[in-house]
């Protein structure tokens, strides 16, 4: 039987104005204005877990990061910071066990931040049977723990203070340290020292006391409102943003986004631009009567680093293009631009707001991003099975 759920179908912009028990510790705001200080105490823990010991063996034929859900985002994330260039494939597998031809050439990074998805518990006993190089990550005390110390791999502990979606940054940075390891990741302690101080002031920026014309997520989540979101990110970076911001729309928001990346988006999903919900409708976008349901597009905007001769001249005619279209189609767009001096601050800068947008759009509607009945029943459904 489904459980109760509660909220409302329209989103009510004075129901933020009241919110600050879930910026409580526990609470889905709290998670993550903590993200700065979550970053800097998981890089604190990944350093005295020994990763040195994955360069003894050389160079790896491939790094295999396995998990589901926002553990098989960090694969994603490992693979655009690695950038183009990057001597060895990196994939995130998203299934139990790992890929067939993984074997003792190969670095397998089991990530889960329960330590008990059985994707991430049978890539990791995989890797040991076939004599992969292992990295477990994930909470302390828990199975996966359990299966690292019999394979007498690595384990990076993270602590569990929310759930995973809520912990991004907790688990990508040890897998990103573990690519650096590899000699695969320039990241540098310098880039997550500027990546934590990105979070920590737009979490100033997005904090539950401040009005929604001062606060970006807040104006987001309203804008947001009542609308199909389409997001498209302008580079790989950016895709990964985008469909990070898919993830937490339907979980948090229970919106149905599409998301993706323009070089893919651009052969399909643009489509949408002239159907029922794009350029069919037939309104003024600056009219103040209800409208109909339309599209609203959110561009994440990387156009790469001045100077950086390590990844390809970033394709900004999509962008340019999109652009074109929705103004020619009267249809809303917004754009997030990515700052910072690296990759990985640039990625913060794209995830950090519409992180906290996510969470306000479910606010607005009265719900609760901690209880998901749909998320818990399929769980049970599929472990009853």
């Amino acid at each position: 039987m489904a459980e109760n759920i509660t909220g409302d179908a329209h989103a009510d912009e004075h129901r933020l104005e009241n919110v600050e028990e879930q910026g409580e510790p526990g609470g889905p705001l709290w998670a993550l204005a903590n993200a700065g200080p979550s970053l800097r105490e998981i890089s604190a823990l990944t350093a005295e877990a020994g990763l040195s010991e994955l360069a003894e063996d050389g160079r790896p034929r491939a790094v295999v990061v396995a998990g589901v859900g926002t553990a098989a985002r960090t694969g994603d994330i490992l693979q655009t910071v690695a950038g183009p260039r990057c001597p060895v494939p990196i994939f995130a597998h998203r299934s139990e066990g790992v890929p067939g031809w993984v074997g003792a050439g190969d670095v397998v990074l089991a990530v889960s931040g329960s330590g008990r998805s059985p994707e991430a518990l049978a890539a990791a006993e995989a890797a040991a049977r076939r004599g992969a190089r292992l990295v477990a990550i994930g909470a302390p005390d828990s199975q996966l723990q359990g299966v690292a110390e019999r394979a007498r791999a690595p384990f990076i502990p993270v602590p569990r203070r929310a759930p995973a979606l809520m912990s991004l940054w907790a688990l990508a940075v040890p897998v990103l340290m573990a690519g650096r390891a590899l000699g695969l990741v320039p990241v540098t302690e310098a880039d997550i020292a500027e990546t934590a101080r990105r979070l920590d002031e737009d979490a100033e920026r997005c904090r539950p006391t401040a009005d929604s014309f001062v606060n970006p997520a807040k104006e987001m989540a309203m804008n947001l409102a009542g609308t199909v979101p389409v997001v498209w990110g302008s580079s790989p970076l950016a895709g990964v943003a985008a469909l990070r911001f898919g993830d937490m729309l339907a979980t948090n928001a229970r919106y149905p986004a599409v998301a993706g990346e323009l070089t893919e988006v651009g052969r399909g999903q643009v489509g949408l631009l002239d159907g029922p919900y794009g350029s069919l409708v037939d309104r003024d976008i600056f009219a103040d009567e209800a409208a109909e349901t339309r599209l609203r597009i959110i561009l994440m905007r990387d156009d790469g680093l001045e100077g950086d001769d390590t990844t390809p001249e970033p394709d900004k005619r999509r962008a340019e293009a999109i652009i074109e279209l929705a103004e020619q189609r009267n249809l809303h767009l917004d754009i997030v631009n990515a700052e910072g001096g690296c990759a990985l601050e640039r990625l913060a800068s794209l995830i950090a707001v519409t992180d906290f947008a996510s969470v306000y759009l479910a606010l607005a509607h009265g719900f609760d991003p901690r209880k998901v009945p749909a998320v818990a029943e399929m769980k049970d459904l599929v472990a009853g099975s």
